[in-house]
């Protein structure tokens, strides 16, 4: 059985789309797994800093007017 040249056509259309996004759908996959080890890279910086500093608090404001020179 032989499909009419138009309906082949569009089947052969679709095949082409549905090729071309999946090809997208798999480098999407592959850059959100990238920025998902970025962000946990990140995450693990941030804790390893504010243990750093002693404080799980959100910094309070200093003026600099505060701050003692550094000759005294």
């Amino acid at each position: 059985m032989s499909l009419p040249d138009d309906t082949q056509r569009r089947l052969t259309d679709l095949e082409v789309k549905f090729s071309f996004t999946e090809d997208l759908l798999e480098h999407l996959n592959v850059t959100v797994a990238k920025q998902q080890e970025q962000i946990d890279l990140l995450l693990r910086e941030l804790l390893q800093l504010r243990r750093q500093s002693g404080s799980d608090e959100a910094p309070t404001f200093r003026s600099l007017r505060d701050e003692i020179p550094p000759h005294y």
